[in-house]
């Protein structure tokens, strides 16, 4: 471990290099330790911005994080105050979620799936020992230490952690995820160490089939399955799992936390302690394959949901941030799709093919979202005209889109849409106008804007025919660096906006 600074300045004890984050009231960046050369990950909060209550968690997270000292969760070095910024400076986690790195294996098994919550579970047989709830266990939080073959798993983001006494059980509030979240927790009952092993019980299954053993579109639906313990184990794909293993998650999604299986006794389970006797090796390739779709996923909620809170003062929560060479950490201010007590009565959680709830315009003019619609027509020229580099410069380069030439898939990054540019945009007509129709624009603070409208194209096709259609859209937009960016968009309807052939508009 570092050694605590002798003096109050960070600068003193380390050198700041690139930066490999940023968030609404802080900003990541690689760090030198002086005395050891030793790299690490400081997280630099602007205290100036925070709230007397995100203070209080802040001071919360950085005191829990210094009494957790294991090698499955990454680990707070030093914690520096200074006027006006907070530095806390946390191991340099490089290998990215451990879902994702699941998916990229030439090999998974049912063992390999033991010994990732094995690790998980030490982790939190670690936190529970001393006093400290998670109460954020989900995928987006398990990181990888490294990415050499067999890091580490790493626990990270306590920025929604509690200390309690002994097996404590009380209303600490509504916290969490909601495919995580625990049976007395949405019942709004006392609640404690149980309600973490009711999270790994979850992660087990998606780790065995690769999808979550609750799950609707509907969230009041989500919350009745999860209060009444209502999953199952269905063929084909759970038929070649031990029944070890479903015993072990039995016990895990017990729906009576005083009955569920702790952490250490999680640990004893003959799936885990004797896994090589107990545990299958045989690939399991349908759940990799699913597990990438379950990926994709999550990781659009949250593109959306880290949009939405991009400027709402969540300081100590935590996102995925890549670096520029494809290298992750954990990052403040926003977990994907966790909510807290106040944060509930403001947002609402939806799926990308519904609405996108405001949160509140009440501060901003008709200025700001006059500058987002300005925007979204020129995005919407850029593909009338063709020009790809202007539609690049708009577009995040990895900007997640619903559209109907992807079949229904999500689908991300450019190179699908310059797949239309080079082939299609420009050559099947020769004149192309587009005007937006009862554009609205959700302002979700300054840098961040939702904008739904219907899109009405007039073009005439090479025979000086004229023609017409319409469609849906929905975009989401970021603002970085003072410039606007669109990070996703959902199109409705069968008429694509490259497709200007007369046939696609019978």
């Amino acid at each position: 471990m570092a050694a605590p600074a002798a003096c109050t300045r960070f600068s003193d004890n380390y050198d700041l290099k690139e930066e490999l984050g940023k968030g609404a009231f802080s900003v990541v960046r690689r760090c030198v330790q002086k005395s050891t050369g030793l790299e690490f990950a400081a997280k630099i909060i602007n205290t100036k911005k925070l709230s007397a209550r995100d203070f209080q968690k802040l001071e919360r997270e950085a005191r829990i994080c210094r009494k957790l000292q294991h090698p499955n969760i990454v680990r707070l070095h030093d914690s520096i105050q200074e006027e006006n910024f907070h530095y806390l400076v946390f191991d340099l986690v490089t290998g990215g979620e451990l879902f994702e790195d699941i998916v990229a294996r030439e090999f998974y098994s049912e063992a390999d799936a033991s010994h990732c919550i094995q690790q998980i579970l030490e982790s939190v047989n670690h936190c529970h020992t001393n006093g400290v709830v998670h109460r954020d266990l989900k995928p987006e939080n398990l990181l990888l230490a490294s990415k050499a073959k067999g890091a580490a798993v790493k626990l990270a983001d306590f920025g929604l952690a509690i200390e309690v006494q002994g097996e404590q059980h009380a209303w600490f509030g509504f916290a969490g995820t909601p495919g995580y979240l625990s049976p007395e927790v949405l019942k709004k009952e006392p609640y404690g160490k149980p309600v973490d092993i009711w999270a790994c019980g979850v992660i087990l299954y998606i780790l065995l089939v690769g999808y979550p053993p609750f799950w609707d579109e509907d969230q009041h639906r989500l919350y009745a399955q999860i209060k009444a313990g209502a999953y199952d184990y269905p063929s084909p794909e759970w038929d070649t799992v031990t029944p070890e293993a479903k015993n072990l998650i039995n016990q895990m999604l017990t729906v009576n936390p005083s009955k569920r299986i702790t952490a250490s006794e999680a640990l004893k389970h003959p799936w885990i302690c004797q896994r090589e006797r107990v545990a299958s090796i045989v690939h399991r390739q349908e759940t990799v394959d699913c597990l990438k779709k379950f990926n994709a996923r999550r990781k659009l909620k949250g593109a959306i949901l880290t949009t939405m809170l991009a400027t709402r003062n969540f300081s100590s929560r935590s996102i995925i941030t890549k670096k520029g060479d494809g290298s992750q950490v954990k990052e403040s201010t926003d977990s994907s799709t966790t909510l807290e007590d106040d944060d509930i009565k403001e947002l609402r959680i939806v799926c990308p093919n519904k609405t996108i709830s405001q949160i509140s315009t009440n501060s901003y003019g008709s200025a700001r979202k006059q500058e987002v619609i300005k925007m979204t027509e020129q995005l919407l020229e850029a593909i009338n005209v063709g020009d790809y580099e202007a539609y690049t410069k708009i577009c995040d380069p990895h900007l997640t889109a619903f559209e109907p030439e992807a079949l229904g898939n999500l689908v991300e990054g450019m190179d699908f849409h310059k797949f239309y540019f080079d082939n299609v945009v420009g050559k099947n007509c020769k004149a192309v106008n587009t005007t937006i129709l009862n554009p609205t624009v959700h302002l979700l603070g300054d840098d961040a804007a939702c904008i739904a409208y219907v899109r009405l194209t007039q073009y005439m096709d090479k025979q000086g025919a004229a023609h017409s259609s319409q469609c849906e859209e929905t975009r989401i937009w970021h603002k970085r660096d003072n410039k606007w960016q669109n990070v996703h968009f959902h199109r409705s309807s069968n008429s694509p906006p490259f497709t200007f052939a007369p046939s696609a508009h019978k």
